[in-house]
């Protein structure tokens, strides 16, 4: 679905590309007062991506002090787009995705937890078939750095048990540092509530469609600036929903 671009205080539209430059990959990068962060992070996509690509900032209100940093920079690549179906990062990661151009549409975080150099291999995976392809902490040469310790215990709880138990073949489950096929995206039902969920949805729904799921390595670590809008006793049980829907119950 086009979306039109972001309109700065001085009314000029950041460009958005016409469809017959559609990138090999949109990057989908919601944000809450990132203003600390997003240099850097959009910095280090800028250095590190080989791919075409695009990189859509998700907004929730024009007071979000990470909008005056991105229109300052003014990167060829990097555009603006307000979400418009209802505050928080679920619908911030909707409105991205919604809002991408290309044949891959990959999510990842605006406070430097995510690390860009992998992204050109998630895009390998796909090239080769993947329709999902996972950044894992919790395999073989990917690690965590950081992070509250009950958070993490959960979510590596949970990766290795669907990894080994309910067969799904990829040892991260709950991170949404994940590349998805366009055709893939446009055919599924996101039914998703709230928060974070819906990395670990998607990829639910892929397995059970008999979609292949591939993973890369990746060390993620805690931001330094800004404040996390986790919240982990709120999303729990729609974490668990997916969880179970997993095994093939429900």
């Amino acid at each position: 679905m086009a979306a039109r671009g972001d309109r700065g205080r001085g009314g000029v539209a950041m460009a958005v590309p016409p469809a017959d430059e559609a990138p090999g990959v949109s990057i989908v990068l919601p944000v809450y007062n990132e203003a600390g962060n997003i240099e850097p992070v959009l910095r280090g996509i800028e250095r590190a991506v080989r791919t075409t690509h695009e990189v859509i900032v998700v907004y929730d209100f024009d007071e979000d002090t990470t909008l005056p940093v991105v229109r300052r920079l003014a990167l060829p690549k990097v555009r603006l787009e307000r979400n418009t179906l209802g505050r928080g990062v679920l619908n911030a990661m909707r409105t991205g995705i919604r809002a991408a151009r290309g044949k891959l549409v990959l999510i990842s975080m605006a406070d430097g937890s995510d690390e860009p150099e992998v992204i050109d291999r998630m895009v390998a995976l796909a090239d080769n078939g993947a329709d999902v392809v996972a950044a894992s902490r919790y395999m073989r040469g990917g690690r965590q750095i950081g992070g509250p310790p009950l958070k993490a215990l959960l979510s590596r709880l949970a990766g290795l048990s669907l990894h080994h138990l309910a067969r799904l073949p990829i040892h991260d489950a709950t991170s949404n540092f994940r590349l998805y096929r366009r055709s893939f995206l446009d055919e599924v039902e996101i039914e998703s509530e709230a928060g974070f969920e819906l990395a670990l949805e998607l990829t639910v729904k892929a397995h059970r469609r008999g979609l292949k799921i591939a993973e890369v390595p990746t060390v993620w670590r805690d931001r330094t600036s800004g404040t996390s809008r986790f919240q982990l006793r709120r999303w729990l049980p729609h974490y668990v929903r997916w969880y179970v829907r997993a095994f093939g119950r429900g």
